[in-house]
């Protein structure tokens, strides 16, 4: 038993590196997701997460980047958390939720989004990964409306971000008491005028009523199964000219995470033989 304790202690930061990896590797995913879909840089400039958010609904569970879902699965409140990349990312301070609705692919984002969602003054809780985003200790200047696109407009992208407040945090006059109804506005000026940092976490989903009068532009899905092994390293190129620049290189995170596990496997299998 004794020879367990120094083995638990070995096998520690292989684990914590294998989580890190799968992390980094989420991170490229919803970069080239959010670049697929049209949403950088259509809605945002750019969009480098340092965290993955985590959005979940009762009775659908988590969901998926893009994933589509019907009107009635979208009703409730998501709950949310986040995962930072590695131990040295730190998320402290007051956070801002929000989730708005960049209509379909193709769309002028340019003449603004609804609102669905907007919460300042959030807090991370947690003691360990991932960390639950409270919406509930912060300030709901919308409360969560759910999705309810015009039967026949097509898929429209509905984008939940984690920004961080500064110490200039300075939400518009407009946007700063609670329960102000859903409506229209532009998110990029409201991420500007506010003085937000930039988003530390986001995800998407869509959801579409009806069959669709009108052709939204031509998006590239992602393959996500093709973001394991040597395969992350072509659907990488085939979004380079969406990609933020600066993005990290899938297949340095898969050297990472696939050097390790021969590793780990061995140290395991050396532990049961200690034991």
């Amino acid at each position: 038993m004794l020879a367990s304790v120094p083995f638990a202690l070995f096998l520690a930061p292989l684990v914590l590196a294998q989580s890190s990896a799968n992390t980094a590797l989420d991170i490229q995913i919803i970069q080239a997701e959010f670049s697929g879909a049209g949403l950088v840089p259509s809605l945002l400039s750019t969009f480098a997460p340092s965290a993955v958010l985590n959005l979940s609904f009762s009775g659908v569970g988590h969901v998926a980047p893009g994933q589509n879902l019907t009107k009635d699965q979208v009703a409730p409140t998501p709950q949310l958390s986040v995962t930072p990349a590695n131990a040295t990312v730190t998320l402290t301070g007051n956070f801002t939720v929000v989730m708005a609705d960049a209509d379909i692919a193709g769309t002028d984002e340019t003449k603004g989004q609804t609102r669905h969602w907007l919460v300042n003054d959030v807090s991370l809780t947690g003691s360990s990964v991932p960390l639950s985003v409270s919406v509930e200790s912060g300030l709901a200047v919308t409360q969560y409306a759910g999705p309810a696109p015009a039967s026949g407009s097509g898929p429209h992208r509905y984008v939940v971000l984690l920004l961080p407040q500064g110490p200039d945090f300075r939400p518009p006059q407009n946007l700063s008491t609670a329960n102000v109804p859903v409506s229209v506005f532009n998110l990029a000026d409201y991420i500007s005028g506010s003085h937000l940092g930039s988003p530390i976490a986001g995800t998407y989903f869509t959801v579409e009523e009806g069959t669709a009068t009108v052709t939204p532009s031509a998006t590239s899905p992602v393959n996500t199964a093709m973001f394991s092994s040597t395969g992350a390293s072509s659907t990488a190129d085939s979004h380079t000219q969406n990609q933020p620049s600066g993005s990290p290189t899938p297949n340095s995170a898969q050297i990472v995470k696939f050097a390790w596990m021969p590793l780990a496997i061995f140290v395991i299998a050396l532990g049961f033989f200690v034991l």
